[in-house]
């Protein structure tokens, strides 16, 4: 079974299709010329909490220097596991612009009447209002007439370079949520990761840079702001309350050039726990339809109230009607904390960033393990790039070291040692065995409390 988190992702012709992993061409590349598979901006899934960069990678392109025409790139294959069941999971961005598709609001009437009742609205520690349904049902037209303006089309572009100094470009695409009047924005952190210039429209066909507040990869949440006025903010639903059956209904940019699509289901399953990208998310399920470029998009429920942050689905050729989101009542908080601080507290952080290669295995040669050795041709290595946590640079960390193990789990990926750093808490120690030169070393870490800085 396969999943996808929706951002959508394109690559260039004769590439085959990867969940995650985006092609790009060179700048002044020639059709026909060889592509270059890198990361993309926009269509990456979640950045690992032990990362040190959680802001937007600021490049510039070259004076002079070209875009390719309309790169087609896949999207990022993201590990999936629930009990014993391995997924696929598929970031719901888009990458590049598609042609040959034409948008149209998919508002079935699922329910035919509306009643009326009261509501009372609470207030989270945060500030920011959860108004409690009790049994207003309104038509999938009344919800979208409700909240179409608090969706947003999200387009990104990144520049990067490769080890020969050529740069190259790529585009991606998503949504987002209007969370106040005067321009803050919630999306998925996937959608924007990596891009060096973001451009949000709203439903009034308005095009605004938008500007990084913060963003939290842990929880896959970011937060934009916009020289704007006057935007219809989301009401935000108490998903707490919600129940399996409910209306469900997700407004998005699919394919990253139809803004303001809907689609309509019903909420399918509560707090399916699953793990992306060595993280445990627990997300609502849903069987409304979602595409590439959903991600960061809003679900909503049958009182037209905000309940979810469109995630992923399913994109197994044999599976329908999985899609998942972020439940309304985290993602708030999480954004609230981004936009008073920058970044959400009590998350664990190595305080230092690593850089994985696949080019032979360094621990393999220097431990001599057969295991090691037989494997080195799929196994990655994982590397320390930078150190700035305090403690960190304390523990005696240097750019340069091999992560071989921590506590004893053989490290083979940013997943592997991700997973492991989510699973504790602030304070708790890990023993770090490290590769330096000829020689292998233990060092004991305390985890940090992560930074927008670290």
């Amino acid at each position: 079974m396969h999943y996808s988190n929706y951002g959508r992702q394109h690559q260039n012709p004769g590439q085959n299709d990867h969940a995650g992993q985006s092609g790009q061409r060179y700048y002044g590349q020639q059709p026909g010329g060889h592509g270059f598979a890198g990361q993309q901006s926009g269509g990456e899934a979640c950045t690992s909490s032990w990362s040190s960069s959680d802001g937007v990678t600021r490049t510039h392109r070259a004076k002079g220097v070209k875009k390719p025409k309309k790169p087609r790139q896949p999207g990022r294959p993201v590990s999936l596991t629930r009990k014993s069941l391995a997924l696929l999971i598929a970031l719901c961005v888009v990458v590049s612009a598609l042609f040959g598709f034409g948008g149209s609001y998919l508002a079935n009437a699922l329910n035919g009447g509306h009643s009326g009742s009261s509501k009372t609205a609470s207030v989270s520690k945060n500030g920011y209002k959860l108004e409690d349904a009790t049994g207003s049902k309104m038509t999938v037209q009344e919800v979208t007439n409700k909240t179409k303006d608090s969706v947003v089309e999200i387009k990104t572009e990144s520049v990067s370079a490769d080890a020969w100094m050529q740069q190259y470009v790529t585009e991606g695409a998503g949504s987002g949520v209007v969370m106040t009047a005067d321009g803050y924005i919630m999306t998925n952190n996937h959608v924007i990761d990596g891009a060096s210039k973001i451009t949000v429209t709203t439903s009034d066909d308005k095009e605004y840079e938008a500007k990084l507040v913060g963003t939290d990869s842990i929880t896959d949440i970011a937060v934009l702001k916009i020289s704007a006025k006057n935007l219809t903010p989301a009401t935000y639903g108490n998903s707490d309350q919600l129940a399996v059956g409910d209306m469900a209904v997700a407004i998005g940019n699919p394919l990253g050039e139809l803004g303001g699509t809907v689609s309509a289901g019903i909420i399918s399953a509560l707090d399916r726990e699953l793990a992306i990208d060595g993280k445990t998310m627990t997300l609502l399920q849903t069987d409304a339809s979602i595409n590439p470029g959903n991600s960061g998009g809003g679900l909503f429920n049958g009182d037209g109230q905000l309940i979810g942050i469109v995630v992923a689905k399913s994109s197994g050729s044999n599976v329908e009607g999985l899609g998942f989101a972020i439940p309304i009542n985290k993602a708030a908080d999480v954004a609230q904390q981004l936009m008073d601080k920058g970044y959400v507290s009590d998350q664990p952080s190595t305080g230092m960033s690593y850089a994985e290669s696949s080019q032979g295995n360094g621990a393999a040669q220097f431990f001599g393990n057969s295991q090691d050795s037989q494997s080195q041709s799929s196994s990655a290595a994982v590397y320390i790039q930078e150190v700035t946590g305090t403690n960190a640079k304390k523990a005696g960390f240097q750019s340069g070291d091999l992560v071989y193990a921590v506590d004893g789990t053989r490290i083979t990926s940013f997943n592997t040692l991700s997973s492991i750093v989510t699973s504790h808490k602030v304070g708790d120690k890990l023993t770090y065995t490290i590769v330096r030169g000829n020689q292998t070393k233990e060092i004991k870490l305390t985890l940090e409390e992560k930074k927008a800085s670290n």
